[in-house]
């Protein structure tokens, strides 16, 4: 219903700047209250044990998992892309199913980005583009063309979900799991809004607020031993000393 209203809305936007309408009458309408889809975030032994299930896709699986990247993003991504040295991925473009077929564009919203790779997978994409040349992709499909969400969950990912007991996981939905993980080792917003390629760091607190509440309790933590140190430093420093001339003024000689 909201997406209807949506491309609705948009083509009378557009009628109204070409002069066809006087107004948009799709601006404005109320609309029912959109439903937020349940968010599975996995653990690191939880990301490990669908990696192994996913067999030949397994760096595939750890690179959505810790990334962060879209689905779009990670099959569009080629060699080239991939900095082993700087432990840097290079998001430049992104695919879309467009009526059944396969479009390579932009980023959503257009943001090219660099994503931080980790030690243990820089060695897994090492392996895996030795010898390929810069401009193949780096997760092809079996016929080395884009691999398809659909044929790949199909193929692949749902059945190795099932048997890694674990449900109402989505490749896409792995990217959630990234960020879950990136605050966990201690990301800020302005970190996890980078590494996801989200517009501002409003839109992840949007999403991902939650996750941060632990750190209430850690801020207090440290502003507790921040405090104690300080105390601790001021004792240390105003305490009075008694110097040698001080001591023989008043009377008591060295022996």
């Amino acid at each position: 219903m909201r997406y209807i209203h949506r491309i609705l809305s948009l083509s009378l936007a557009y009628a109204v700047l070409d002069g066809r309408l006087s107004r948009n009458p799709a601006a404005g309408v109320p609309l029912p209250r959109a439903k937020a889809k349940p968010r599975v975030f996995l653990t690191h032994a939880e990301v490990g044990r669908l990696a192994s299930e996913c067999g030949d896709y397994a760096v595939l699986i750890n690179a959505l998992g810790y990334t962060g990247m879209r689905w779009g993003e990670a099959v569009a991504l080629q060699v080239e892309d991939v900095d082993l040295l700087r432990r840097r991925i290079r998001v430049t473009r992104a695919m879309a199913e467009v009526r059944g077929k396969a479009i390579i564009g932009t980023p959503k919203d257009h943001e090219r980005r660099d994503v931080p790779v980790p030690a243990f997978l820089v060695d897994d994409l090492a392996e895996l583009v030795a010898g390929r040349s810069p401009a193949e992709l780096v997760f092809p499909s079996p016929k080395g063309s884009i691999l398809r969400n659909g044929n790949f969950r199909r193929n692949v990912f749902d059945a190795a979900a099932q048997r890694a007991g674990l449900g109402g996981i989505t490749p896409h939905g792995l990217r959630h799991t990234a960020a879950s993980l990136a605050i966990q080792a201690g990301a800020t917003v302005v970190v996890v809004s980078r590494m996801l390629g989200h517009s501002s760091a409003k839109v992840t607190l949007d999403v991902y607020a939650h996750l941060f509440a632990d750190d209430l309790d850690t801020v207090a933590d440290r502003l507790h031993e921040a405090r104690a140190r300080a105390s601790a430093d001021q004792m240390r420093t105003s305490r009075p000393m008694i110097f040698a001339e001080d001591r023989f003024a008043g009377g008591q000689h060295a022996v």
